[in-house]
């Protein structure tokens, strides 16, 4: 499921990094998923994706655009401040490389999903498009946790108001610019702090207890091996006080790049296999994971695939079945 390792082709003018994907990539299509964000957070418009990241001790702006072809792409990544150290900008880049994911060959998709028609259909349409990470796997939970039995747009709010409140900000140009926050900051913070960013009192123990064990050792999200099982991954994150078989496959996908994963319990999920797959009527959990089992390794893909088509208006209808 992965390709070679997409390297850093050197430095442009201003310090720009430049990043070799693996193709097939669609800049504009895998960061269309940003698009209406927050600009002081992350965002993309104007064909480009900006957001803070905390390179060693410090953060800087990173502005990111997508050159070249879906078959020969290449990403730039202009960071502000400029880093002082060679090591700053390779370690932006690598940010870069795992929140588009340019390390991942999605090539072998196409070929998985062939006697699908439906999904065969998407996978040409959307050539060159691949799910993003989080720059952690603890912001890929933090999230899980925050949009447990709630809607997106007012999980979304939260988010970004935790972020606001509690990230360290780099101002630059004239406006200020927020990270996310680190686990030791947010250990810091009260169950009271977190309410006031609208979560309810539950959650905020889930994280505040999350973020406390990380910070005295006694949990570590970032470190997991490829060889690892996605499996063995999710029964680790259920172990976990708060995380339920949902947020941990959400976490596995978004924070862990766990493409097997299917959080099939997720409303919107099901919701688009079904607009695809079952006439747009109600499905279960079982039965959303019935039809992906059709997708084999490529499960969280093939939906988000599904979901990134509903996001753009796009219906069974419109797709060239059977090309």
């Amino acid at each position: 499921m992965r390709g070679r390792p997409a390297g850093s082709r050197g430095k442009g003018d201003r310090g720009e990094i430049l990043l070799s994907p693996v193709p097939p990539f669609d800049f504009g299509l895998s960061a269309f998923i940003f698009s209406g964000g927050d600009p002081q957070i992350r965002s993309f418009s104007g064909g480009m994706f900006r957001q803070v990241l905390r390179i060693g001790d410090g953060l800087i702006l990173a502005t990111v655009m997508g050159t070249g072809s879906v078959d020969r792409p290449a990403v730039i990544v202009r960071p502000e401040p400029r880093p002082a150290r060679k090591e700053g900008s390779t370690e932006a880049g690598g940010i870069i490389r795992r929140i588009f994911n340019l390390d991942l060959d999605i090539s072998p998709f196409a070929a998985a999903v062939r006697k699908d028609p439906v999904m065969s259909a998407l996978a040409r349409r959307f050539r060159g498009l691949k799910p993003p990470r989080t720059a952690s796997v603890f912001e890929a939970l933090v999230d899980s946790i925050t949009e447990q039995q709630i809607s997106l747009a007012a999980a979304h709010s939260m988010e970004r108001r935790i972020v606001r409140t509690f990230g360290d900000t780099l101002s630059w140009d004239g406006t200020d610019y927020y990270a996310y926050p680190t686990p030791e900051r947010l250990a810091r913070v009260s169950i009271g702090d977190l309410r006031a960013c609208g979560l309810s009192g539950k959650k905020a123990e889930y994280i505040l207890g999350i973020a406390g064990m990380i910070r005295d050792g006694a949990l570590d999200l970032e470190n997991h091996h490829l060889s690892e099982k996605t499996g063995a991954i999710i029964d680790e994150l259920t172990g976990i006080r708060g995380v339920g078989t949902w947020t941990a496959e959400l976490t596995a996908l978004r924070g862990l790049s766990r493409l097997d994963a299917i959080p099939a319990d997720d409303l919107g999920i099901r919701r688009s296999i079904s607009a695809f797959y079952s006439g747009g009527s109600k499905i279960d959990a079982a039965e959303a994971r019935r039809i992906a089992g059709g997708w084999g390794a490529w499960k969280g893909l093939a939906a988000y695939y599904l979901v990134v088509a509903e996001m753009q208006g796009i219906g069974p209808g419109d797709l060239q079945v059977g090309e």
